[in-house]
């Protein structure tokens, strides 16, 4: 599967429980929607990592990636109901970064 750099980062920092390298690999002023909550900014996006890793430990094992639309649709386990799960996530990509990410089931 030919993933870009960027995003092949972040399933590596996230299957690493690396909150700081998972959030560089946003922009500044980027935004992550999940679980019906929005997240804007580096910063933020790195709370919510961090609590997200603490309370699921998730891992992500990528399954299809859509290059035409940058949807990667992964297999993702931890711990919570229903684990293991198929989650598509939806990305906005700009210079080399992740300017938003909508995460469904």
């Amino acid at each position: 599967m030919n993933l870009p750099n960027v995003i092949s980062e972040l399933v590596k920092t996230q299957n690493n429980f690396d909150s700081a390298a998972y959030a560089q690999c946003f922009a500044e002023t980027a935004v992550v929607f999940d679980e019906g909550k929005t997240h804007n900014g580096r910063k933020e996006i790195e709370q919510w990592i961090d609590k997200s890793n603490k309370d699921y430990k998730a891992t992500m094992e990528p399954i299809d990636y859509n290059e035409k639309e940058n949807i990667l649709s992964a297999k993702t386990s931890g711990s919570f109901p229903g684990s293991p799960i198929i989650l598509k996530y939806y990305f906005q990509l700009s210079n080399g970064r992740i300017q938003s990410l909508k995460i469904t089931s």
